[in-house]
């Protein structure tokens, strides 16, 4: 099998390459390089740099592929309240591209990364797909438009599609050296270094944080189910608890065993009061069950932030 992954030198596509490599599969990685690092890339991959609105470098990356993992996006909620034109060209139109090129090529599946703030916080928690979408952030209207666009190449032309509606993926590779970092990089460098780990609001919004290897886990699943019972929906990809960034401090720092004075700062525009994914969907048609809780999620991620070094190609 060949298989082409978008934005496969980031922290979850590098796994994903990981895990395909493992199963077997020629892969080609499809990145701009602009977050992503091509360290993140095994070798035995073919990297080609470039962008996914890149219309004749996406034919190439996709030609003769089985199958295409897309999950090349611009992700961070604060930088598309900032540029939303920019957010919208990449998620909304490079997705389009990548699409249509796989239509063309004649690509089995594509599986496809959306994002738990299409719900832009739902009332019933766990939500379930079923929940209606309201998104608060061009980011998430963006993601929310790529997900129609996967179900309309279904439903006009054949092309198998599954969208993961991931909920806060973290674990080791994710790194806090950017502006729009996630939080969990970023308390744990803060902590390490016994500097005031930086809490935007009260820090009772809360979230369902998922474990990468849980996150490729679902991927492989949604890559290789029966078409009959997945193809053209949309999943819930999570770890099945919430937990606030209060609680979420309070485990980081009884396992680094630091505990820095926290600083609280203003709420960031567009973000989501509390978030809590039904996962039901997912194990029924899909056959995924999250494995790692919180505390050894976290664990794992703290000794790869010690070791200072990168994962172990095909580790999580």
């Amino acid at each position: 099998m060949k298989a082409t992954v978008t934005g496969g030198a980031g922290f979850i596509g590098s796994h994903v390459v990981d895990a395909l490599l493992a199963a077997g599969a020629d892969v080609v990685v499809l990145d701009d390089l602009s977050t992503g690092h091509e360290d993140n890339v095994d070798p035995r991959a073919e990297l080609l740099v470039a962008s996914i609105t890149d219309g004749d470098m996406v034919a190439k990356a996709v030609d003769s592929s089985d199958l295409v993992v897309h999950l090349a996006a611009s992700r961070a909620v604060l930088a598309s309240v900032e540029r939303p034109l920019e957010t919208d060209r990449i998620n909304v139109g490079g997705s389009l591209q990548v699409l249509d090129a796989a239509r063309q090529a004649g690509v089995r599946r594509v599986v496809s990364a959306s994002s738990s703030s299409v719900y832009g916080g739902a009332d019933q928690l766990p939500t379930p797909e079923t929940q209606p979408a309201n998104p608060r952030s061009p980011y998430a209207v963006s993601k929310l438009t790529a997900e129609h666009y996967l179900r309309v190449f279904t439903e006009l032309y054949g092309l198998e599609t599954v969208s993961l509606r991931f909920f806060n993926v973290y674990g080791p590779r994710q790194r806090p050296d950017s502006r729009y970092a996630a939080v969990i990089p970023l308390f744990i460098r803060a902590i390490s270094e016994d500097r005031s780990p930086e809490v935007h609001g009260d820090g009772q919004q809360s979230r369902d944080f998922t474990y990468i290897a849980d996150v490729i886990a679902a991927v492989m699943r949604a890559a290789t189910a029966p078409a009959e019972q997945c193809s053209g929906k949309v999943y819930n990809v999570a770890g099945g608890g919430r937990y606030t960034l209060l609680d979420l401090l309070d485990v980081l720092e009884d396992q680094i065993g630091n505990r820095p004075a926290r600083r609280h700062v203003e709420p960031r525009a567009g973000d989501v009061r509390h978030s809590q994914a039904d996962i039901a969907a997912a194990r029924r048609d899909l056959g995924f069950d999250p494995t790692v809780g919180l505390a050894d999620g976290l664990a794992r991620t703290i000794e790869w932030a010690r070791q200072g070094a990168p994962t172990p190609r095909g580790s999580s």
